[in-house]
């Protein structure tokens, strides 16, 4: 019989996205058999043969054993980590997103399934060394001495030293050394020990006498067959020692078991979703999705309803729908602070079948989730933009909850889109994209209006409560009547009748820290953060100036670091102050502060929030993690301190961020039985998207804001490509976009008819031009994201790499990113 040889194509994590591509491995026949697409391997990668790891794309066969081709070295991964399905996910962030296939796997899988490999060498009996020079043979004596295989490591550690590398692969040629590779998982399975009678017990029962507490264990053994020690322990009340000596007497015998991490906390249903009553604008639109759902095809739809309107029932109903139906479910929310409550209420429905996945989670509980999700136990998942990866099967509908938030956009590589890879996921499922928001992206809206999705609309809220009264309050004029104080007359005066009710109230700015910037009168510059040109930060708590990019801290000086002058004053207000400036106003009032300063898991949002939904605080001030998707029923006063400076941030979607997050936290009032009212503090009154926000108007926003994009033509009448360019030295970065220009210019003269349409921006610095000590340009293109465009980038950004005038610059191209910094 003819002899098949196999060959996987690998992509390695040590390929730079210059030179990444499928890599052919010879698969040795002893573990032929065992190789497929998503499992990974240890391969030979390089002039130097390091040994990296690669995850395999395809497999093939050949009747004939290929030339010069490596083999696979191990095998990692006894099942794959991926389902073809995640395959072409990984493949399709690469060609979308300019990325390597192995950061897209990194995406993809959790990051505790991540593998560390350490070399190791060792002294072998050689009957060589009488052949070595000075320099080998003084090597080979030092590593006979060593005291510990870590000392060995250390010294022939060759990670660039070009003599000492010659130095090591000489000795392994000649057969001094040999070298080996350890693999250690980042995170170990989590396990526990349990017990079970033994065999020779059960044989030989009935002569084995027992004690009491002896008698105990085993009836409860008959009982469960196999138990872990500690339920052991808590329900016989016996003793570890007890447990040592009967499985001494080969009663009892102990093993090892798999314990998933709880991510989320013991889940029991206590409703019925079908208990839900929806009124008729609900109704209407769960028939209408449902249907989509039910017709075999895939689909998008957008549910825009005003804030209270219920569309969180509507989700409850359709993953409900799904769940008969025996399909599985996405749950998508922007922000980790939505979690809690989410998890709260979709766990009182839907108990143990919810997994939850977001960045908050320890590694060893989001590889749990993820194994519980791969088995089939968990199928709905509820988490942030990288739960759309989960490996789900089978997908009936996926949700994205707030749709139009910015989160939802990775702003490190690979740089995805959540809404994007859903699409695609809901092609391969013949499943439904639901997007939901009270104010959905103008992309989306624009798109359901013209046909491409399907739009349903909640006109009013849940039974029929009012949307709070919005009043806009000109902050110029309280300074003329001598009110010098972060809070207007008007909103103070309302909390304070807010509190004499019992009834609670919410504050929004949507900065943190005291003082925003610390100034000098001398030479009237602010302090400024060494690596960023950006203006420190300062926070009372700790009496430090920080930056809010970096993380770089100072105590707060004395004098000026630039001029020497002793005179600095303080100006710009952040949730320090406010917080501070409410404990003045209203000193009876409990206050819970939340912010990134107060708040850095998800434990901290659910106490937080629990606490404030349990009455235990009368004013919650935070910035805009407090502003969305919360329902917090005894919130009758809502206070906007103050947008101006977002309104104004010079991106093209700026008014579209001000208008959504007034609109989302004005919402968060008058949710319950109580009206609610909201004030909007400003120096613009007469702006026209604080109107709008404060009556709620989407549909008035969207058509004077599409109008808008249209004569300047921003998305969605074309799309948007950043490319950007970092390096320590501004002339380098100004080197690199400039020449990057040259580069597609010359490229666009070559292929003329292959890109219809295109307008480029710059190359210019970035809004914040150094960032962590590195300058920044970037060049932004209007274009139309196809696959020629894709194919223009992709071989520009492979080129600009192979310069070696461009070494110490770093490059990126993001798709339909965040162009405002």
């Amino acid at each position: 019989m003819q002899a098949r040889f196999t060959v996987a194509q690998v992509a390695v994590s040590a390929a730079s996205y210059s030179f990444d591509n499928e890599f052919s491995y010879l698969v040795p026949d002893e573990i032929s058999s065992l190789i497929r697409p998503g499992v990974r391997v240890l391969v030979p990668f390089g002039k130097a043969n390091k040994r990296v790891i690669g995850f395999v794309l395809r497999v093939l066969t050949f009747g004939e054993r290929p030339e010069k081709i490596k083999p696979v070295l191990r095998l990692v991964d006894e099942q794959p980590l991926v389902s073809e399905e995640q395959l072409k996910i990984i493949s399709y962030l690469r060609e979308n997103t300019f990325c390597t296939y192995y950061d897209a796997f990194r995406s993809v899988v959790p990051a505790g399934y991540g593998y560390i490999c350490r070399t190791h060498y060792a002294l072998v009996n050689s009957k060589n060394e009488g052949d070595l020079s000075e320099e080998e043979t003084a090597a080979a004596e030092y590593i006979r001495n060593c005291t510990s295989q870590r000392d060995v490591d250390e010294y022939l550690d060759f990670t660039g030293d070009k003599k000492k590398k010659a130095l090591v692969m000489s000795l392994i040629d000649k057969g001094v050394i040999e070298e080996s590779q350890e693999l250690r998982r980042k995170t170990a399975d989590s396990e526990q020990k349990m017990i079970r009678l033994s065999d020779d017990f059960l044989q030989a029962r009935a002569g084995i006498s027992l004690t009491a507490k002896q008698t105990l264990v085993v009836k409860l053994l008959d009982e469960c067959g196999c138990i872990s020690e500690k339920e052991v322990c808590y329900m016989t009340s016996c003793t570890l020692s007890l447990l040592k000596r009967m499985g001494d007497k080969n009663i009892i015998s102990f093993f090892k078991a798999e314990a998933l991490r709880n991510a989320i906390g013991e889940q029991k249903i206590r409703t019925d979703p079908e208990t839900i009553i929806l009124n008729d604008e609900q109704q209407q639109a769960y028939d209408g999705i449902l249907a989509l759902c039910d017709s075999g095809k895939p689909a998008g739809a957008l549910l825009h309803g005003v804030t209270g309107s219920g569309k969180t029932s509507v989700f409850i109903r359709l993953i409900n729908a799904m769940q008969k139906r025996g399909r599985t479910s996405v749950m998508l929310v922007p922000e980790i602070s939505l979690t809690p409550q989410m998890l709260k209420k979709f766990g009182s429905y839907f108990g143990e079948r919810i997994a939850v996945i977001h960045s908050s989670l320890s590694p060893g509980q989001r590889m749990d989730e993820y194994k519980r999700i791969m088995r089939g136990e968990a199928t709905i998942v509820i988490g942030t933009r990288s739960a759309v990866f989960s490996p789900l099967k089978d997908i009936g509908i996926i949700i994205m909850d707030e749709e139009g938030e910015q989160t939802y956009k990775s702003e490190q590589s690979p740089r995805y889109h959540a809404r994007d890879v859903a699409i695609q996921r809901c092609g391969f499922n013949n499943a439904v994209l639901l997007m939901a928001s009270a104010t959905p992206s103008l992309e989306s809206y624009y798109y359901a209006k013209n046909g491409r999705f399907s739009l349903f609309e909640l006109d009013h809220r849940y039974n029929d409560s009012p949307l709070p009264d919005v009043r806009i309050v000109d902050m110029s004029s309280p300074k003329e009547d001598g009110n010098d104080g972060v809070l207007s007359f008007e909103l103070a005066q309302s909390i304070r009748d807010t509190l004499e009710k019992g009834e609670q109230s919410i504050l929004l700015l949507n900065r943190r820290g005291f003082n925003t910037y610390v100034s000098c009168s001398g030479c009237r510059k602010p302090i400024q953060c060494p690596n960023c040109s950006i203006a420190l930060t300062y926070h009372i708590k700790n009496n430090r100036l920080m930056c809010h990019c970096c993380g770089y801290s100072m105590p707060f000086p004395e004098t000026c670091p630039e001029c020497g002058s002793s005179k600095l004053y303080s100006s710009g207000v952040g949730t320090q102050r406010i917080e501070q400036e409410i404990a003045r106003i209203f000193p009876e009032a409990r206050i819970l502060r939340m912010d990134a300063d107060t708040v850095s898991t998800r434990y901290d949002y659910e106490e937080k929030f629990l606490s404030f939904e349990n009455g235990e605080y009368d004013i919650m001030l935070g910035t805009q993690m407090i502003a969305k998707g919360l329902n917090f029923p005894n919130v009758t006063c809502v206070g906007v301190i103050s947008l101006d400076k977002a309104l104004f941030a010079g991106d093209f979607r700026s008014y579209e961020r001000t208008f959504s997050l007034i609109t989302q936290v004005v919402g968060r009032g008058g949710r319950g039985k109580k009206p609610g009212t909201a004030f909007i503090q400003t120096f613009v009154p007469d702006h026209y998207v604080l109107d709008l926000a404060s009556r709620q108007d989407y549909k008035e926003f969207y058509e004077q804001e599409i109008a808008l994009r249209h004569a300047l033509i921003y998305p969605p009448f074309c799309d948007i490509c950043v490319v950007g360019f970092s390096a320590v030295l501004e002339s380098k970065a100004i080197l690199a976009s400039e020449g990057f220009s040259d580069m597609m210019n010359d490229y666009l003269s070559k292929n003329q008819d292959s890109i219809k349409f295109l307008r480029v921006l710059g190359p210019a610095p970035c809004a914040l031009e150094r960032v962590g000590g590195r300058y920044r340009y970037r060049m932004i293109l209007k274009c139309k994201n196809n696959n020629n465009f894709r194919i223009m980038i992709s071989t520009l950004l492979k080129e600009f790499s192979k310069k070696s005038e461009f070494k110490d610059v770093r490059i990126y191209a993001d798709i339909n990113g965040d162009i405002g910094l």
